[in-house]
């Protein structure tokens, strides 16, 4: 079963060009390589006319439908493109990531790692996020290839348009709509979505530890994010596929997927789509993967392995 999200913000000031055409081209390939049925692909973009936005409300509904339909077995995937953010959490210093959808109702970090833990025994889940500060986007996701494996220098090509949304930008749009003089997003957030918002602003600190605290055990969650939490996600036209707009991340990914037709495990591909983003001078922009140390060798998007007898 697979969501398929993109978010190009069309007519507003943050819009985006690729994002539809990445999950569309996602959507092929699932079918074709990967023998997803069709009517288990459900795909939410924000094309006028679209009879489902992608909303927070919505992306979080059928994600959390597809957990609850999960059996043994299956195998789970979120594609997402568009705009990522970094927030402060409440009380904290830290800054938690977070995906923007279309109204802007943050999905944050927390709510990724709450949707992990539902997820049962025997079944995977994969999250392909091609957004800005996408890594360790799954809250407490055990880092395989990240910052502590990333040269430090480079230029990102000038034709592109970073995938993110600053946290002052969005502070300053919420504060228009509630009135409320405070710098706390949650306190927006939930005066204008309610029971909607994330669960991170919605839930007081001592319920929201037992679901972001590291388990002693590995989870079924998979991160493969478009660059590390400190860093941005491009929206770009590529040479290589006609000028079409695409997120570097994405595209790379597809690349990947072509030039090998073999199984290709979820280390792979990540270290895959490294080499072609430097190959096309995206030097800023380093995926990452998070997951268990099980998974990071698991092929990508293939069922879970059953344990021998």
């Amino acid at each position: 079963m697979a969501l398929l999200v993109g978010c190009n913000y069309p007519n507003t000031p943050n819009e985006l060009h690729g994002c539809h055409n990445d999950v569309l081209a996602m959507r092929e390939v699932l079918v074709a390589r990967f023998g997803f049925d069709p009517n288990h692909v459900e795909l939410i973009i924000d094309k006028p006319g679209s009879l489902i936005m992608p909303t927070g409300a919505n992306i979080k509904k059928a994600l959390s439908g597809m957990i609850d339909q999960a059996e043994p077995g299956d195998v789970l995937f979120f594609h997402y493109s568009g705009h990522g953010t970094l927030i402060k959490a409440r009380n904290s210093s830290k800054k938690e990531e977070a995906i923007v959808p279309c109204d802007f109702n943050l999905i944050t970090s927390v709510d990724f790692r709450q949707l992990v833990n539902r997820v049962p025994k025997g079944a995977t889940f994969t999250i392909l996020s091609d957004s800005c500060h996408s890594g360790g986007l799954i809250d407490k996701e055990t880092e395989q290839i990240g910052p502590s494996s990333t040269p430090r220098d480079g230029i990102t090509p000038p034709s592109c348009k970073p995938k993110e949304i600053p946290f002052q930008s969005i502070l300053q749009y919420f504060t228009s709509l509630t009135s409320q003089i405070s710098t706390d997003i949650g306190i927006h957030l939930v005066e204008v979505f309610g029971s909607d918002a994330s669960l991170m602003f919605r839930l007081p600190q001592h319920e929201l530890e037992p679901i972001s605290k590291p388990y002693l055990k590995p989870d079924e969650g998979i991160l493969l994010s478009g660059c590390q939490a400190n860093e941005t996600s491009a929206d770009v036209e590529i040479r290589e596929n006609g000028r079409k707009p695409c997120g570097a991340f994405s595209n790379a990914v597809q690349m990947v997927l072509k030039e090998n037709s073999g199984p290709l495990s979820n280390r792979e591909i990540v270290l895959m789509a490294r080499k072609i983003l430097i190959m096309q001078h995206f030097n800023n922009q380093h995926p990452c993967l998070y997951c268990s140390d099980e998974n990071a060798d698991a092929m990508f998007l293939s069922p879970p392995q059953k344990p021998s007898p």
